[in-house]
């Protein structure tokens, strides 16, 4: 397996890089979020890596940390989501994202991928649910996947969101999934707000 390559950026496009390492030029496709977040041609980047190989077909798969390269073999373990489904939930979602939503039982969250219908949806979040609780591979957990993106504003804001409202007396995952609805690029008091009106209607 071909766990990450460093090398120089030969091509890129909007789902998919050529890396050239030691003379070699290997095409991966990435997650939209991680081609555009790459560096310029003839730049030099690492991306971790993912192997497919199939009775017609042996495909590469890049990804920006080691958070995206686990969550992508976790999604892809699931029955029904396959590399491409893989990479339209990632280009859609972080992994502190795609954790957020399965621990607090969020499956519409994952219907913004292309690819994912209600169904599929649900089984994606009913099939990770343990294996989020315990860490996407061994080394990686769950906490760690919420520091690797702990110093974006976003994630700060959602984060501090939660912890609010735990402390108004809601639980861990009813306040997870009331901020999962909400944009987290709002000030951390209009997230308060919309999730308390959020679950407020909820129980009418």
């Amino acid at each position: 397996m071909i766990y990450c390559l460093t090398g120089k950026i030969v091509k890129k496009s909007m789902n998919a890089v050529v890396l050239s390492c030691g003379g070699v030029g290997y095409y991966a496709q990435c997650p939209a979020s991680v081609a555009g977040a790459l560096p310029g041609v003839g730049r030099e980047a690492t991306i971790y890596t993912v192997m497919s190989v199939t009775e017609n077909d042996v495909s590469l798969y890049g990804f920006a940390t080691e958070e995206q390269q686990a969550c992508f073999e976790m999604l892809t373990a699931v029955s029904g989501v396959g590399p491409k489904v893989g990479l339209a939930i990632l280009s859609v979602m972080e992994p502190e994202r795609v954790a957020l939503a399965i621990s607090a039982g969020d499956h519409k969250a994952f219907k913004a991928a292309s690819g994912v219908g209600p169904k599929l949806a649900q089984r994606i979040v009913l099939e990770l649910k343990d294996k989020v609780a315990k860490g996407f591979v061994d080394g990686i957990s769950l906490e760690d996947v919420a520091g690797a993106s702990a110093q974006t504003p976003a994630a700060q804001s959602s984060s501090q969101a939660i912890a609010a409202l735990v402390s108004l007396g809601y639980s861990q995952s009813e306040a997870a999934l009331a901020v999962a609805k909400i944009d987290a690029t709002l000030p951390v008091e209009e997230i308060i707000k919309l999730a308390l009106r959020g679950m407020a209607a909820g129980r009418r």
